[in-house]
């Protein structure tokens, strides 16, 4: 089952897609309702509204409510570590990223006055749609999962140097420059229970990145356990859990105003964000 976030008109909703027939039906309430009851089994039936909207008259936006938590985990693909120069850390590095950085399938990437490195980051995106209660499989509390693009300012991230390190804040955190979408894929569509999914990013058509799901060093288990007992996940939640090798940083091919970025996961689908023009100096 996909889930999306919809617009129609001035209006805000979830709904659950059917691509093939280009329809959606509409969802009733937040995800903080409809989520829990999902995973305990409540039928579809009894959690959708009967009337259906064209597609065609939606726009899709990010999966994610405004009080959504968006928890992103910086070290999980030693490759990517390993084009840095880095080793694996004894533990997984996170940090939040605000509502306000994010977009959703098919709207533009800002490009940022302060920058002139803005880099791309495809990640396997776990969406959350329940608490975690104690002791319990935290798999059970994952309603699905989603496509990231964790578009990064890399010369704003380095930071003013000496003891205070990594910028986070400013090479992270920059408004409507992250993209997530198209939809959410419900867990029941996933045989495996940790699925190992090809990725695959692409600038202007170009292959840039590539790797499977299976090469995380943490598993979705480990990620799930580690943001909870920090902060308790909630339904509505989502977790970015870390970017494969080739990204521009490596290589110094940082994103440029007009790109096409296309951000395909297995099984999932394909993000597709345009990179915006930069503002006048």
């Amino acid at each position: 089952m996909r889930i999306a976030r919809c617009r129609l008109e001035r209006r805000d909703f979830w709904a659950v897609i059917e691509p093939s027939r280009r329809v959606a039906r509409e969802l009733r309430g937040s995800i903080s309702e409809w989520g829990p009851a999902l995973l305990d089994g409540k039928l579809f039936a009894d959690l959708v509204d009967a009337a259906e909207h064209s597609m065609d008259a939606l726009r899709l936006l990010a999966p994610l409510e405004p009080t959504g938590r968006i928890i992103c985990i910086g070290t999980n693909y030693g490759a990517h570590l390993a084009e840095a120069g880095l080793q694996m850390p004894s533990r997984p590095v996170a940090f939040l990223k605000p509502y306000s950085a994010m977009v959703g399938p098919e709207d533009e990437i800002d490009y940022p006055a302060l920058t002139d490195q803005l880099d791309y980051e495809i990640e396997f995106v776990i969406a959350v749609g329940a608490s975690i209660a104690p002791d319990a499989d935290p798999m059970l509390a994952v309603l699905g999962y989603s496509i990231g693009n964790d578009v990064s300012a890399r010369d704003l991230q380095v930071g003013p140097g000496g003891a205070f390190g990594l910028d986070l804040y400013s090479g992270k955190c920059l408004d409507r420059t992250s993209s997530l979408g198209p939809w959410i894929v419900t867990r029941d569509e996933f045989a495996q229970r940790l699925p190992d999914l090809a990725m695959q990013l692409t600038v202007d058509e170009e292959i840039r990145q590539q790797d499977r799901t299976s090469s995380m060093h943490w598993s979705l288990e480990d990620l799930l356990r580690y943001a909870d007992a920090r902060t308790r996940l909630l339904p509505g939640d989502i977790i970015f859990t870390g970017t494969p090798a080739g990204v521009g940083y490596s290589s110094g091919r940082f994103l440029q105003p007009g790109n096409m970025v296309a951000a395909t996961i297995e099984n999932i689908g394909t993000l597709r964000n345009k990179v915006g023009r930069r503002p006048p100096q």
